[in-house]
């Protein structure tokens, strides 16, 4: 199974609350619904894996860093986002980060 962390998007909020309209409106089943949502964390997941090759470079203070079942959560304070020409500052970010190339687990967020 995919990791689900992308659901809490942008993208992702819309694509449940268009599900749960067909779902109210019994044009769609509960379970169907579900699939549709594995199936965009496979495709969210291997698309962001294969096809993103930007690169930016960031600096900052870390305030606190967790590692459980294979995911880095680290929160940084002052933090510096630096692309080629762009600079980008921040108060405080999170980051969380899994293992890209081991999938199979059932993480959240």
């Amino acid at each position: 199974m995919a990791y689900q962390l992308y659901r809490n998007t942008t993208l992702g909020n819309s694509l449940q609350e268009s599900l749960d309209e067909l779902i109210q409106s019994q044009q769609i089943t509960p379970q169907l619904a579900l699939q549709v949502l594995l199936q965009f964390d496979k495709a969210i997941n291997s698309a962001l894996a294969q096809r993103v090759r930007n690169r930016v470079n960031f600096k900052g203070s870390l305030n606190t860093y967790r590692f459980c079942d294979n995911v880095w959560t680290f929160v940084l304070n002052d933090v510096e986002f630096r692309e080629v020409t762009e600079l980008v500052k921040v108060d405080k970010v999170k980051i969380v980060a899994c293992d890209g190339k081991n999938t199979g687990s059932n993480t959240t967020e």
